[in-house]
């Protein structure tokens, strides 16, 4: 098997009457004065990433127009796949609800930077140590069928740092001391000799 290098991108931030739900899998829009603001870090970006490589994004918008605003900062536009397994952690009956209005349906303590703890899970969702399992199964699969390409991959926080924790094999509540801003860029490297972190969270141009 050929080493696969994976680029993995958090989305832009999203609209500020959504950054006050949990919205998980629900398709929310961007912050049309973030992605103004952040121009040069998405310029930063464009050049950073490897050419040519093999792009995905999940299927909700949010990762398809920040691949887009990636093209439009300087990276030649090309196709991007979208792939269902890359899409955010799913809050089931939880999502939409007010961030205030979480606490008091949980049934394990919540944890210190993620709204639940990492065993939670929620009616009809998926909790972080599902996520580990479901994103651990997808990208071993994209690295067979990408073997020895660069492949840059638009996601969602909860997503990323599932396929942190799978590379590295750690648990749930570990996973979740990773900080994924939104933009930022996590490498990580299937080899024939197992899966190696480049770099985690790394901020275009800062």
């Amino acid at each position: 098997m050929s080493e696969t290098r994976f680029w993995l991108i958090r989305h832009a931030i999203v609209a500020e009457n959504a950054r006050n739900l949990i919205y998980g899998t629900m398709d929310v829009e961007l912050c049309p004065h973030s992605l103004a603001a952040q121009r040069p870090m998405y310029a930063a970006l464009a050049r950073r990433l490897p050419r040519p490589a093999v792009w995905l994004a999940s299927p909700l918008s949010r990762t398809q127009r920040t691949a887009a605003a990636i093209f439009r900062a300087g990276y030649p536009e090309q196709p991007v796949a979208i792939e269902p397994g890359l899409i955010e952690l799913a809050f089931g009956e939880w999502q939409g609800l007010a961030h205030a209005a979480l606490p008091a349906r949980l049934t394990l303590p919540a944890h210190a930077f993620w709204p639940l703890g990492g065993e939670e899970r929620p009616p009809g969702g998926e909790s972080m140590a599902d996520g580990i399992i479901r994103l651990g199964t997808v990208m071993e699969r994209l690295a067979a069928a990408h073997a020895g390409q660069d492949v840059v991959a638009v996601s969602h926080g909860g997503a990323i740092r599932a396929a942190v924790a799978h590379s590295l094999g750690i648990r749930a509540d570990a996973a979740l001391h990773l900080s994924i801003e939104n933009i930022s860029l996590t490498r990580l490297d299937r080899t024939p000799r197992g899966w190696r972190v480049a770099c985690v969270n790394e901020l275009p141009g800062v």
